[in-house]
């Protein structure tokens, strides 16, 4: 039995303040600001890297990881 792990991008708008500095980061453009807040554009573009969550200031951004048992 092998074990799968699906990443997802996840945005809290309640704690975004909107600096945009994960949009600056992100190397697939896959994040922009509207109306003050971050916007995921095309998650299925989106590697995963991580920028957006490690360089977020205000934890507003992350990657969930969940397991599932694949077949």
């Amino acid at each position: 039995m092998t074990t799968k792990i699906n990443k997802k991008l996840v945005v809290n708008k309640d704690w975004c303040k909107g600096c945009g500095i994960c949009v600056e980061l992100c190397p697939k453009g896959v994040l922009t600001l509207e109306n003050g807040v971050i916007n995921i554009d095309n998650e299925d573009i989106c590697i995963k890297c991580g920028l957006c969550e490690l360089r977020c200031p205000d934890y507003a951004i992350y990657i969930k990881g969940d397991e599932e048992d694949g077949k």
